[in-house]
């Protein structure tokens, strides 16, 4: 990372990939070099990504964008902000091992960083919660220097669907008594198959 930056034009933008521990370790001086990268006011954008995206590892990974100069006239003064994206509910499995996010999920993501760093008719950005939060360098300072979305994009908003609880209580756990009663007859059945075939539990 501090040879990405080092290497950085004046004017800037790097982005990589690394593993999530990148953005809360503070094991061999990992804390430390995040805490100096986060006050010299380099971190634009961070995303939090789903799991077993690589076939090499099934570990979740993130992305860094770094940029060395965030007033630099190209885009809005982005100084002191930094964009917190969690798209570790995206993908989709293509088999048992290996996850891929869609075409339109990738087009959220980088609308999203687009818009808030103010591209030209890249739209008006938006914090949506349990998605993606453009956090104060103030709040980053308060959380330890942890870059992990999560932490300050929220949870995500749950419709409700206007039943009273009691009423919902009484609905669940009635259906959870049927599917305990049928757990018990096929319990019982498999018993007796068993049986018939010689092996006993």
């Amino acid at each position: 990372m501090q040879h990405f930056i080092y290497h950085l034009a004046p004017s800037g933008i790097a982005g990589f990939v690394l593993a999530n521990g990148s953005m809360s370790s503070n094991q061999s001086g990992e804390g430390e070099i995040r805490r100096a990268i986060v006050e010299a006011d380099l971190v634009d954008c961070m995303v939090a990504l789903p799991d077993q995206l690589f076939y090499s590892t099934q570990i979740p990974a993130c992305l860094w964008f770094l940029a060395r100069d965030r007033k630099n006239g190209r885009f809005r003064d982005r100084r002191g902000q930094t964009l917190f994206i969690d798209a570790r509910k995206m993908g989709v499995l293509t088999d048992r091992v290996h996850r891929d996010l869609t075409p339109e999920e990738i087009a959220r993501i980088a609308d999203v960083y687009h818009a808030w760093r103010g591209d030209a008719d890249a739209g008006q950005y938006e914090d949506v919660a349990g998605f993606c939060r453009s956090a104060t360098l103030e709040e980053i300072r308060k959380n330890g220097y942890v870059l992990t979305p999560g932490r300050y994009v929220g949870a995500e908003a749950v419709e409700e669907d206007g039943e009273p609880f009691e009423e919902k209580m009484q609905k669940l756990t009635a259906k959870l008594g049927e599917q305990f009663h049928e757990s018990a007859r096929l319990e019982a059945e498999i018993r007796v198959n068993l049986n018939g075939l010689g092996y006993e539990i």
